[in-house]
């Protein structure tokens, strides 16, 4: 693709959108950035692009800029907005930054998406083709944007990158090597509009992929792997559920890969992740690693040192023996639910944000078993207490602080105060990582105050 002189309109000014600017630059393009947020939210960044001859508009989205632009890239997460409907109909080519990164960006790589599950088990390939020896790359949601990648690439370069559906519904060409779904369930559809449409932008990841790909599928969701007769790559699957002829699965309590000879990595006790979903994370990764080349002790080493990621079921501390634990990144129902079947004590579960336009009446089952009491907070509330129809008694609170009290005045000694909120944090912060530190800061002033209380008795 040649850039030079093109009009690009990069839509979002967040991380991608610095590293678009850089890339771009260099490639002599003229660029313009699009933002619907004010330029003071971005401090310094604005006037530092804007001497590099990067042109700003902020505050707001202007109709002509796009429809004057050779070349039109959002930064993940930026809805289809009315001005990029527009744009494309009448000709402007729309592409992600993954996209433009394939486009110029040498070696292999490893792309990984699904519902949940994505950012700790890209992260369990990336440790485990490191620890091996191997030139591996974290990039994507998780890591540095792949276009940074792209000046330094070299052919024996490994890129493990986690994949969203925003990204992959802007894709034409992009193909991954090795392409893995681990799961798929209704979430975005106030982005996609339709579960279909969200699917089908998953399912590029591995349908694009020709007989020298690998896919990677999960045999127990049913959906994913109808994609084993669509696809032209070599399939693998993972399963927990049953043997498979090719791929990694649960014998015997224990991990094992075969493509051929069955070779067992380590028993699932020795698994430190908590829950069963997370038996499903290691043995994708698992497979991973061993399509590229990793032997089973190199595999096994890397899977028991992972400790897992912030705001994925952390444990965050003890409080009269009210352990209170933070999986803010469960923003969608089925990641709740997930999360529910992590634990075997009750549990006061913390619920709400702003929702993605699905149902959340799945949750009864889940919350009629395990849950002792549910605190809501945030946009959703209504629609989540209608949902749950009374099956357990129901909180309200307006904020954060209120959240962690009122959770601990309802658990007792023994119960899991869980914040799995199976919402977005965006009607209260910038992100789940914001979410989750503001829920462990009030955990903590919490204990703190109750240590006070105690030494003046």
């Amino acid at each position: 693709m040649e850039l030079r002189d093109k009009n690009v309109l990069i839509v979002g000014f967040e991380r991608t959108g610095e590293a678009l600017c850089r890339f771009l630059l260099d490639r002599g393009a003229r660029i313009r950035v699009t933002e619907k947020k004010a330029a003071e939210a971005f401090g310094d960044k604005v006037r530092t692009w804007t001497e590099r001859g990067v042109l700003f508009e902020t505050g707001g989205h202007r109709p002509e800029s796009f429809l004057g632009a050779d070349l039109i890239i959002p930064s993940p997460g930026v809805p289809p907005l009315p001005e990029i409907l527009a744009a494309r109909e009448k000709g402007v080519p729309v592409i992600s930054e993954i996209e433009l990164a394939y486009l110029f960006l040498r070696g292999k790589i490893v792309g990984i998406t699904g519902s949940n599950g994505k950012s700790t088990t890209t992260t369990l390939v990336y440790n485990i083709l490191r620890d091996a020896g191997l030139k591996a790359r974290l990039a994507g949601n998780i890591g540095t944007p792949l276009v940074s990648f792209v000046d330094k690439s070299r052919d024996d370069h490994i890129y493990v990158t986690e994949i969203s559906s925003f990204q992959l519904e802007y894709t034409e060409r992009f193909t991954p090597a090795v392409a893995a779904i681990l799961n798929v369930s209704e979430n975005h559809i106030d982005w996609h509009k339709t579960f279909d449409n969200y699917f089908g932008a998953k399912k590029k990841l591995v349908l694009r992929q020709g007989r020298e790909g690998k896919a990677v599928l999960n045999r127990d969701n049913p959906l994913v792997w109808s994609l084993a007769g669509e696809a032209a790559s070599e399939v693998y699957g993972f399963s927990r559920k049953r043997r498979l002829r090719r791929g990694a699965f649960v014998e015997d309590d224990w991990v094992v890969v075969r493509d051929g000879k069955p070779e067992r990595i380590l028993p699932t006790s020795r698994i430190t992740l908590p829950g069963t979903h997370n038996q499903e994370n290691v043995l994708a990764a698992a497979l991973i690693g061993h399509l590229l080349g990793v032997p089973a002790p190199a595999l096994r080493r890397s899977i028991l040192a992972f400790r897992g990621l912030e705001h994925r079921l952390e444990d965050v501390l003890r409080v009269k023996g009210v352990r209170f634990v933070n999986d803010s990144k469960a923003t969608t129902v089925d990641a709740t639910l997930k999360a529910l079947s992590s634990f075997d004590r009750p549990v006061v579960l913390i619920l709400g944000g702003r929702g993605k336009g699905g149902d959340f009446s799945p949750l009864r089952g889940g919350v009629s078993k395990r849950v002792r009491s549910v605190v809501l907070v945030g946009e959703a509330a209504d629609k989540i207490e209608t949902a749950l129809g009374g099956v357990v008694p129901v909180d309200r609170v307006s904020n954060y602080r209120d959240v962690v009290r009122r959770a601990f005045e309802r658990a007792v000694r023994g119960d899991v105060v869980l914040l799995a909120p199976a919402c977005t944090s965006w009607d209260m912060f910038k992100d789940f990582e914001e979410r989750g530190r503001t829920f462990k800061r009030e955990v903590r002033l919490l204990a703190a105050g109750l240590r006070k209380k105690e030494a003046r008795t």
